[in-house]
């Protein structure tokens, strides 16, 4: 039966009312994708899309946070698997690359900005803020990486960091009381003690990631750090002109990559540790000392040609020193990509006597490695390198060239004293060097200081590279002592 008109308002009328009864729409809705009259467009999903490195830092935050909340960092899941041996050099060199050019890299951001003088500045605070890095390391990096079987726990190393760490930082402070700095040196100096002592505790945790297998996460830690304070001191200093603020900055900046990167880091990826034992954190004290005391002299004895500089040549000088010896750093730094990532295998093949003519092989091989590549580095200031630097500068480098050359020796020789400074610690007889240092330190107070005084820079450069060069014919010396009683106390009828 057809419905009459009035009806058939009445049914639409009854079906609205319905409609609006159950809550569904009075209008029809607009098919997908389709925009409403008076509004405006959005844009597509995929223009809202985070970016990869946006994507990582929201993860970990929120597995950050997510630790956090559940009350424990070491109780979460590792994520990261372990022992490519490849992706560790790739990620430990290019750490340790960013690492050992932050130096450069901040000097010659300083100079571009606060200038010649300003840069020396710098330069000396980061000589001595270097120095309390290697308290706080109280030379302990190889001995806990090389620590097959955990004869300490991670929580005492751990321990036995912070408390060097202090000790480190109040050193720098009275530091600067004595040498009786102005507000804008002792500022500067604070800043930088604080970047340097942070990379001293860092050294704990990214030593526990070798340790367990994941250096390449050790380098990804120590790389993201070293990338975030050149980019806060270049921002700061770009900004306000002022090396105090991007000095304070670089370690507020190290801080905070320590406490939301590096130890959650190491804690979400390794084995819980068992607890810190004061027994053996006393012990890493002991067994430390030989070991800091030598790295710290030796350190020192680097350094005392800018101590003799300070105070009787302008600041500028230090400035100069220290950008002729960064290519030089370089020879120390390749070398310790090859061998530092071998430690714990070069202890495995020490500790079986079947293998030690393999590691003596070793030995020889980096040693050669060595001596081509400074003949490399010389050719490379010889032609490029000098321009380069004059470039990057803004200062005449062609003036220092043959210092340049002198200073690329040095470094060579300072390389070969780390490695067989290294090995000797893999044989755990790093107490039997200590004397050596001590001769070659008495050397190193009297030569600069009087070469400085005669020669200028020029005289800081020759007395580093004669004091260098007599530690390391004391150090093969000594070497090859060890390495003939080893033999003996193996076998009384061994001869080498």
């Amino acid at each position: 039966m057809a419905l009459s008109p009035l009806d058939k308002i009445r049914v639409r009328k009854e079906a609205r009312d319905a409609a609006r009864a159950v809550g569904r729409p009075r209008y029809r809705q607009a098919p997908e994708g389709s925009v409403p009259v008076g509004t405006a467009r959005r844009a597509p999903s995929s223009a809202r899309t985070p970016g990869p490195v946006a994507r990582l830092v929201n993860r970990w935050w929120t597995r950050l946070l997510q630790a956090v909340y559940a009350g424990s960092l070491s109780e979460q899941e590792a994520r990261y698997e372990e022992g490519s041996a490849g992706r560790d050099y790739l990620w430990n060199t290019l750490g340790t690359a960013i690492w050992g050019c932050s130096f450069p890299v901040l000097t010659v951001i300083a100079t571009q900005l606060a200038g010649a003088e300003g840069a020396g500045m710098f330069s000396m605070a980061f000589v001595v803020g270097t120095l309390l890095m290697i308290a706080a390391n109280f030379g302990v990096r190889n001995y806990q990486v090389s620590d097959i079987d955990e004869a300490s726990s991670f929580s005492s190393y751990q321990a036995h960091r912070w408390m060097t760490g202090i000790l480190a930082l109040v050193a720098g402070v009275l530091y600067c009381s004595l040498r009786s700095y102005d507000a804008s040196m002792t500022t500067i100096c604070l800043g930088v003690f604080v970047y340097k002592i942070v990379d001293g505790i860092a050294d704990v945790y990214e030593g526990r990631l070798q340790q367990a297998d994941k250096l390449y996460l050790a380098g990804i830690s120590q790389a993201l750090r070293s990338v975030a304070v050149i980019v806060a001191f270049a921002a700061l200093l770009f900004v306000t002109r002022s090396l105090e603020v991007a000095a304070i900055g670089m370690g507020v900046i190290a801080v905070a990559s320590l406490v939301l990167v590096s130890i959650p880091l190491t804690l979400f990826e390794t084995d819980k540790s068992r607890r810190m034992d004061t027994r053996e954190v006393m012990r890493l004290f002991r067994q430390g000392t030989p070991l800091f005391a030598a790295l710290f002299v030796f350190n020192l004895i680097e350094s005392m040609p800018k101590f003799a500089m300070e105070g009787t040549l302008p600041y500028e000088n230090q400035l100069y020193f220290n950008a002729l010896y960064f290519p030089a750093q370089g020879i120390l730094l390749t070398i310790g990509f090859i061998y530092k990532p071998q430690l714990v295998r070069l202890a495995g093949i020490w500790a079986n006597p079947r293998k030690r003519a393999r590691f003596d092989l070793v030995v020889a091989a980096v040693m050669a490695v060595i001596v081509v590549l400074s003949l490399a580095v010389g050719v490379l200031m010889g032609t490029v390198g000098i321009p380069f630097m004059s470039f990057m500068y803004g200062l005449d480098f062609e003036q220092f060239r043959p210092l340049s050359y002198l200073i690329v020796a040095a470094g060579g020789v300072t390389a070969a004293i780390d490695f067989l400074y290294a090995i000797v610690t893999v044989l755990r007889r790093q107490g039997d060097v200590m004397r050596l240092y001590l001769i070659s330190f008495a050397a190193a107070i009297v030569l600069p200081w009087a070469l400085v005084n005669l020669f200028g820079l020029t005289g800081a450069v020759v007395s580093y590279l004669v004091v260098m060069t007599l530690l390391l014919g004391l150090l093969i010396w000594q070497y090859t002592l060890i390495r003939r009683q080893i033999a003996r106390d193996r076998d009384p009828f061994a001869t080498m």
